[in-house]
């Protein structure tokens, strides 16, 4: 067993202060799954946060364009540490671990990110290499197609389904409904 500056000692997850005393109570994570992603929550909510206050945030009753980010941020990061907090439990040392965190999934990691990152790219397009703006139709189309690899087989014509309702349903809501000003079609079709 490796020494420790006394009076603590390690016991396998669990620290305990006063390890004379074998009767006392440890925090220990009851699911790691939990506490992984509570921490998670709580990273990404002060990120956005600390990153809310670079804009003029204003006050409850005259919102500036920060306001909303840092009061979303701060929600986040509460609701995080709550999960955080709701994972560990007071036991005693004898008893086991939660659920360990499993394997990361690489395959739908990738395809679901980079889905996201060519819907961008197809919306807008990259002025810098020349990729022209394919529009919101065809967006939606790739993010679908792509982000549907993510699993082990591809049915393809309930992709194509999905793709299709989405694409509806988002052009009826944000181009007609909404009126928002973004390519809905390729520029070498609307021009």
């Amino acid at each position: 067993m490796m020494q420790m500056d006394a009076p603590t000692r390690q016991l396998g997850r669990r620290v305990c202060v006063f390890p004379s005393h074998a009767n006392y109570l440890f925090m220990k994570i009851k699911s790691q799954r939990d506490f992984f992603a509570g921490l998670m929550f709580a990273t990404v909510g002060a990120a956005f946060a600390i990153g809310a206050t670079q804009y003029n945030v204003g006050s409850g009753a005259r919102m500036g364009p920060g306001y909303f980010p840092l009061m979303l941020g701060i929600l986040l990061a509460a609701l995080g540490l709550v999960v955080v907090f709701g994972s560990l439990s007071a036991e005693r040392a004898e008893r086991s671990d939660g659920d360990p965190v499993g394997q990361i999934a690489w395959r739908p990691l990738v395809y679901i990110i980079g889905a996201n990152l060519l819907f961008g790219v197809m919306l807008g397009g990259v002025r810098s290499l020349d990729i022209p703006a394919m529009g919101l139709v065809v967006g939606i189309y790739a993010l679908v197609f792509v982000a549907c690899r993510a699993r082990q087989n591809f049915p393809l014509k309930s992709t194509l389904v999905l793709a299709t309702v989405l694409a509806l349903g988002s052009y009826l809501i944000f181009i007609l409904g909404l009126r928002l000003q973004f390519p809905t079609w390729p520029t070498f079709i609307s021009g």
